[in-house]
């Protein structure tokens, strides 16, 4: 496990140099909400944490508080994984895991993190291990912890370590941001006096798919994160819309008005082999490929209004996917393929929605009036999504179960358009 969080350590610092530095605003996140069921946790200080740029136990605690699933036990004194700990004692607190740690100083500079995680109901290790990270990727090897501890704790693969994507508007310009799932460590991909719209990423992470309006109408690039290099993929007549990446990687599904009325087509990611998947006479867009690659869900307004359809990524027959309410848009498909995400418009409100498509059961996720854009994470256990609080564009996120919900601000200017980025290999 240890060499592939190294990778995955390694991977994010050649990202992080060839993205732009220059200053920019960090995310301000807010909490409200919590769990059905809180899993009492005690996160002692590491020992010598100190020493590094961030406090790693600090970025644990945030990270575990911010799911809503863990409640903190308070320690004080640090304690090392090396240490002697009485589990019974910390049980008789209230704590159901005990995790501790410590930082080392490696003599190439960089900072080796050693922690330990008890299970003190069996008086048991249930996890350890230790990574290195150069300064300023401190951050990387915290939330690699807080991955593995949400992981041993709940069944349930963290996302602490993720990426998230998104546009901010400050004025008359835009960017395209990179930042940590915590709204941490920003990074501004491409820059524009013009609108920038629909970010999607590609599987491995390294690439991001976005509608750019730099040429006065809209049209779609493929921007690889890694070298900053820019690939055109659709420029045609018409409006060229909502990029999104198949499963492989290979292909990038998307809107176009260039016969006519809006329909969906793939084509692949330089560009070449343009397929047109639907041919109706009404308005198809937003498409979103399955997890498995075998279905494409989108839009369309065939029946009269807005709703969400299916159909086999090979083409064919679409299939009507929703049908509580006249206006259904924006479907996102959970990765693991159990739950539907889509914006509903209901009394007036535009709402987030969670269709569970084993039982046809809805769930409102939200008590906001203009949300757009949803994204799951990877581990399909929360959604990202857009939003208006007053009058100022914000990103929220919820648990599908709607008790865990967060908001993501910045002083700069609007942010819209999120998209949650995969898992790092």
């Amino acid at each position: 496990m240890t060499s592939q969080i190294n990778k995955y350590v390694g991977r994010l610092f050649l990202l992080g140099c060839l993205l732009s530095f220059s200053a920019h605003a960090q995310l301000h996140v807010e909490i409200s909400g919590v769990g059905a069921t809180q899993i009492p946790v005690a996160i002692a200080s590491f020992a010598d944490e100190g020493i590094a740029p961030q406090l790693v136990s600090r970025i644990i605690k945030d990270d575990l508080i911010r799911s809503g699933y863990f409640k903190i036990i308070e320690t004080s004194g640090a304690l090392s994984e090396t240490d002697s700990v009485n589990l019974p004692e910390w049980k008789a607190q209230g704590a159901d895991a005990l995790l501790v740690g410590s930082v080392h100083k490696t003599d190439d500079g960089r900072f080796d993190v050693r922690y330990k995680l008890y299970d003190t109901n069996k008086s048991s290790t249930l996890s350890a291990f230790a990574v290195a990270a150069t300064p300023q990727y401190n951050r990387v090897s915290a939330h690699k912890i807080a991955d593995d501890v949400y992981e041993k704790l709940t069944g349930i693969r963290g996302i602490f370590s993720t990426r998230i994507a998104y546009v901010t508007k400050s004025g008359p310009n835009y960017q395209l941001e990179i930042a940590d799932s915590d709204g941490e460590g920003v990074q501004v991909a491409f820059r524009s006096k013009e609108p920038i719209m629909s970010p999607s990423w590609s599987p491995d992470g390294t690439k991001v798919a976005y509608v750019s309006f730099e040429l006065r109408k809209p049209v779609v690039y493929v921007q690889n994160l890694m070298t900053g290099a820019r690939t055109l993929v659709a420029n045609y007549r018409g409006n060229n819309s909502a990029p999104v990446w198949s499963p492989d990687g290979s292909k990038v599904a998307l809107a176009l008005s260039r016969d006519g009325n809006t329909q969906v087509y793939t084509v692949n990611v330089d560009g070449s082999g343009l397929q047109r998947m639907t041919n109706t006479s009404g308005i198809d867009t937003e498409p979103q490929f399955s997890a498995d690659g075998q279905f494409i869900y989108f839009t369309s307004d065939r029946s009269g209004g807005p709703q969400i359809y299916r159909m086999s990524a090979a083409g064919g027959e679409a299939r009507r996917v929703t049908f509580t309410g006249s206006y259904n848009i924006a479907p996102r498909i959970s990765p693991d393929g159990q739950t539907l995400a889509y914006i509903s418009r209901r009394d007036g409100k535009f709402q987030l929605y969670a269709l569970d498509l084993g039982n046809n059961q809805e769930l409102r996720l939200t008590d906001t009036q203009d949300d757009d854009s949803p994204s799951f994470a990877p581990n399909s256990k929360y959604i990202m999504y857009a939003t208006e609080v007053g009058q100022r564009g914000t990103l929220g996120v919820v648990s599908v179960d709607g008790r865990s919900k967060q908001r993501l601000t910045t002083q700069a200017g609007d942010v819209q358009n999120p998209t949650w980025g995969p898992f790092m290999k």
